[in-house]
């Protein structure tokens, strides 16, 4: 007989066969209820035969088993069905007791007994709920790129030298030699934008972040894009702006169960993301106009500034200073001490960095040159910018910041399958 799964069960009749694991079991004087769970919810099995009654009070919560039995209306099940005059088969050995009640609504864990167990407490029907958002966003982004067409590109995470300014590397021995865990795509995808025009890829990216905050990690799973024949770093943003709004509508539709059960409330995309530049911000949260960047308390009252003014969850912030943004960013025209990039603030944190990309290869030297870099070091990269590169520019979403974000939540380890920072490197 084939499987049914649990979300199946209120459409059945007859005989039907689930399995899945032993989410909860209840004991009462003549009948014992086991809710089943499997990857597609929870199912309701009443036993009142002793000798499964007996079975079952041997296989605790988490024990994996095949049950048999009939499809029966009752309103008060959920769906309004549950499987009566079970067979129950186990499907192997009887399960340890977990670190948690999995079965209880609330997770009801500190932060580390999730972290430390994190193959077990993923189980939790709450904790699920955080990757089936995180799925859905990926699924939004790379489904809504594919349509704009854009190409899938898999990048070395193995480089042979920094990508970003600013940012601490995990070196490593290469065959005898130094490498590094790649820091973010960056140099490649923009090398095949002269390839492909538009490109696209998901990934890890590692920075040796030395801050214990709730909003950095080691390691973090990256959602780029790279698209040529822009005229600013505005076309970047609004490509940006389409994609985050197919991510939501994905969630949506996707995991409405998952939203509801995490109370998230989901936000609107605005169909013109807000702008204000880079001095302005400044003005608006009081800080000196010499601030080369934005503290994270910059953000918050910018975001606060942003839903009060505009309504919107969003906020591009333009212009940073070139001082503080890679060599191959583009400056501004009409003053070279601003550039052709933004962060985009989401609920007052910076959720994306994008802008436009140099795209003459005299320009690269000069910028080079004047950091006080070695061109020789970056052969490849500007051999592409040697022989015809279309204006191009870019943008890099963090999807476990992402995630935390849409879900309010406080720490980013939340929203990471198997959190990477300075005090963890297990499970």
């Amino acid at each position: 007989m084939l499987r049914t799964l649990c979300s199946e069960l209120p459409a059945a009749t007859g005989e039907v066969v689930l399995e899945g694991w032993i989410h909860r079991r209840r004991r009462l004087a003549a009948v014992t209820f086991v809710v089943i769970r499997d990857r597609t919810g929870l199912a309701q099995v009443v036993a009142t035969d002793p000798v499964v009654r007996e079975q079952i009070s041997q296989l605790p919560e988490e024990s994996v088993v095949r049950v048999a039995g009939t499809a029966t209306a009752n309103a008060k099940a959920p769906g309004g069905v549950e499987l009566t005059e079970p067979a129950i088969e186990p499907l192997g050995a009887p399960a340890r007791q977990p670190p948690l009640e999995l079965w209880r609504p609330a997770v009801g864990a500190t932060l580390p007994t999730l972290l430390d167990h994190a193959a077990l407490t993923w189980r939790h029907p709450a904790r699920q709920a955080v990757w089936k958002i995180a799925a859905a966003s990926l699924s939004g982004f790379r489904s809504h790129l594919d349509g704009a067409g854009f190409t899938e590109i898999a990048t070395p995470k193995i480089v042979d030298r920094s990508t970003e300014s600013g940012a601490n590397v995990f070196p490593l021995n290469y065959f005898g030699a130094t490498a590094y865990l790649a820091q973010s795509p960056q140099l490649y995808k923009q090398m095949l934008t002269g390839v492909f025009e538009r490109v696209y890829e998901v990934g890890p990216v590692f920075r040796a972040e030395p801050h214990d905050t709730g909003r950095h990690l080691a390691q973090y799973t990256s959602l780029d894009a790279e698209l040529g024949f822009i005229a600013d770093h505005r076309d970047v943003l609004t490509v940006l702006r389409d994609t985050l709004a197919a991510m939501l509508e994905t969630v949506r539709e996707t995991t409405g169960a998952a939203v509801e059960l995490l109370a998230a409330t989901l936000p609107v995309v605005p169909d013109r993301i807000p702008i204000v530049h880079f001095r302005r911000a400044l003005e608006l949260v009081g800080a000196s106009p010499e601030e080369p960047d934005l503290a994270p308390e910059h953000e918050r009252a910018l975001g606060h500034w942003a839903q009060q003014t505009f309504g919107s969850d969003f906020l591009a912030v333009e212009g940073y200073p070139a001082a503080k943004r890679p060599f191959y960013t583009h400056p501004q025209p009409d003053d070279p001490r601003w550039t052709n990039s933004f962060d985009l603030l989401f609920r007052g944190l910076e959720l994306v960095t994008g802008g436009q990309r140099l795209h003459n290869h005299a320009d690269y030297l000069t910028a080079l040159i004047t950091r006080g870099d070695d061109p020789a070091e970056y052969g490849p990269y500007l051999e592409a910018m040697a022989h015809g590169m279309p204006p191009h520019g870019g943008f890099a979403i963090g999807l476990e910041r992402w995630v935390t974000r849409l879900l309010g939540s406080d720490n980013i380890r939340y929203a990471a399958l198997f959190p990477r920072d300075a005090h963890r490197l297990q499970p």
